[in-house]
């Protein structure tokens, strides 16, 4: 009798520590949050700060004439720097950005498009949850949006929920190893606000860096490239189901986007699958289109609220908290 125990609470003890261990690993990736870096204040925000230092210091020294006239030129410029945008439900405009959402009905599903046009590729840009690099640091897509007076922005990769793969946002590189999935290839951003399509396991991060990437984007696949689609009609992302919400990014010329968001896992909207996205991506004549994290994190924010209705935890209409977002704005 004693000869048969010993195994089997060994076999016990062991199915509970694997139990235990995958429990953790579970946690790790998705719940449990692990700031690694956070995020270095904006420079153009350390130089206000040290003009205002250098102006209290002139009023410190009695130099008040000088000081007032720095503030009245400065007032100046102020005023100067004021945008004048015309905004509506479904379109924005100023000197710089100009945003055009388009509503259709298509494949039982509603899907929003957004025509994307910039002056300078400043204004397109990426941001991260509260501010910082790590696994699973999140916040939902508008709580990023409103921190970053976003005036359009859709959920990025979802980076946190893995360990490996490049993380270049805003021109900072915060991970360099190459992903465990290279099936699917990254969206590389250049400074001039250019796309490409790169292999992790064909350059280095910080060669991208070198070239002038900006931002990377690793998700995928890639939709539409060269203009042609090269998703077939069975592929899909993993084990996800075949309709889908869908978020995708394409570019059709020099500064001039498509954002994609639809809706999915309802009775009003069914969902996409990775070659209707890429249909539409290259009717809107993108000649690069990227699939973006889908499913609950699809969402589309625009001038302060919730375009689509985003579904997670199954099919309640709410926004799911996620790594990064990809926006317009200031």
């Amino acid at each position: 009798m004693k000869f048969f125990k010993k195994p089997f609470v060994y076999a016990i003890i062991f199915s509970i520590l694997l139990t235990s261990l995958n429990v953790y690993i579970l946690l790790k990736t998705f719940v449990i949050s692990d700031v690694i870096t956070v995020v270095e204040t904006n420079m153009v925000d350390n130089t206000k700060n040290n003009i205002l230092e250098e102006s209290d210091e002139m009023v410190e020294n009695n130099i008040l004439g000088e000081s007032n006239e720095v503030v009245e030129n400065n007032n100046d410029e102020a005023d100067e720097k004021i945008i004048e945008s015309t905004i509506t439900d479904t379109s924005y405009t100023d000197e710089n950005i100009n945003i055009s959402i388009n509503t259709i009905y298509r494949n039982n599903t509603y899907i929003y498009v957004v025509d994307v046009q910039i002056s300078s590729p400043e204004y397109l840009k990426t941001a991260l949850a509260h501010n910082s690099f790590g696994t699973d640091v999140t916040q939902t897509t508008s709580e990023m949006a409103n921190a970053n007076n976003a005036i359009l922005a859709i959920n990025g990769d979802y980076y946190g929920a893995n360990t490996r793969g490049y993380v270049i946002k805003q021109g900072s590189l915060y991970r360099s190893t190459v992903k465990s999935n290279t099936e699917y290839e990254d969206l590389v951003i250049y400074e001039d606000g250019s796309f490409g399509i790169i292999n992790e396991t064909e350059i280095s991060a910080e060669e991208l860096i070198e070239k002038g990437v900006v931002n990377t984007l690793t998700f995928g696949p890639t939709l539409v490239l060269d203009g042609g689609i090269v998703v077939s009609e069975n592929d899909e992302v993993a084990k996800s189901q075949a309709e889908n919400p869908r978020t995708a990014i394409g570019i059709v010329d020099n500064l001039h986007y498509i954002f994609l968001v639809s809706d999915g896992r309802t009775e009003e909207s069914e969902g996409l699958s990775l070659y209707q996205v890429a249909e539409i991506m290259q009717e809107y004549g993108c000649k690069i289109a990227y699939n973006l994290d889908g499913g609950g994190s699809s969402t589309l924010y625009f001038n302060g609220k919730v375009i689509n209705n985003p579904t997670t935890s199954g099919r309640i209409i709410k926004e799911r908290s996620v790594s990064d977002i990809v926006y317009i704005g200031y």
